[in-house]
């Protein structure tokens, strides 16, 4: 139901944040001058202003909780392409240990691999539908491949159980990103994030109410923060999705000159 968010470039993004905020508080600035009439008024006056810095408080630890997880999803993504980036070039590298057609062999698998994971699973994963119950056929492949060769020296077989050992942690990588993928902020920290701001806007509202222009000063102040929180957790919150995302250039760099397509 978010994509439609995630996907959409940075500024309209900001755009978007700005305007839903700005529209929210601008709901309760009205509503709130609506009923400040006769005894509500007397009650929205008697409101404490020291009560603002504690919801202010509140809602900085509700943006930092929330902002963490963004922040873990986004390091283990990156972590998990370039473990497996690394793990790919280790195969080419001691694929040069079996020279001719098992090398050759080798890294054209390696090569299908890679345009496959760039060209069909980012977008699934972008969409977070990607999957692990299929095996990628072309590690499949190089990984029996890796096991049908026949070491003629101790050198063969070492280079042969690291090949071994590196598709190992390049799957071990895949179905780390996969997973990553599928993480994003849920609808309930979402939700306590939008009662607490709209808590503080009505308070503003509220502690103001004999002063208008004011109240509406400090409101669109406090909304440019509150539209900032969302746009930096919004902007980060799938790693595979939108224009800040994990790409898969790390990968697309063990690809021959001129068959990055």
């Amino acid at each position: 139901m978010r994509d439609w968010l995630h996907n959409l470039p940075v500024a309209w993004m900001t755009l978007a944040a700005f305007a839903v905020t700005y529209l929210l508080a601008g709901v309760i600035f009205a509503v709130v001058n609506l009923l400040a009439r006769g005894e509500r008024a007397r009650v929205f006056k008697s409101m404490s202003p020291g009560m603002l810095p504690p919801l202010g408080i509140l809602f900085g630890l509700f943006v930092a909780f929330t902002a963490s997880q963004v922040w873990s999803d986004i390091d283990r993504a990156n972590a998990a392409v370039n473990r497996e980036a690394g793990a790919l070039g280790a195969v080419e590298i001691l694929a040069t240990g079996f020279p001719g057609e098992p090398e050759a062999r080798m890294r054209n698998l390696i090569s299908r691999y890679i345009r496959e994971a760039a060209t069909e699973e980012w977008p699934a994963m972008a969409r977070r539908t990607g999957t692990l119950k299929i095996t990628p056929p072309a590690l499949a492949e190089a990984l029996r491949l890796t096991l049908s060769l026949s070491p003629q020296n101790q050198g063969q077989e070492t280079a042969q159980r690291q090949i071994a050992t590196a598709l190992e942690n390049a799957l071990d990588a895949r179905r780390q990103r996969v997973i990553i993928s599928g993480s994003q902020v849920n609808l309930l920290k979402w939700s306590c994030l939008a009662v607490q701001a709209a808590c503080i806007l009505v308070a503003i509202a509220m502690v103001h109410i004999d002063n208008p222009r004011g109240s509406a000063i400090a409101m669109a102040i406090y909304g440019a923060g509150i539209a900032v929180s969302v746009l930096l957790i919004a902007a980060h919150d799938s790693p595979f999705t939108g224009e800040i995302s994990v790409g898969p250039e790390p990968l697309l760099q063990l690809l021959p000159q001129g068959k990055t397509s």
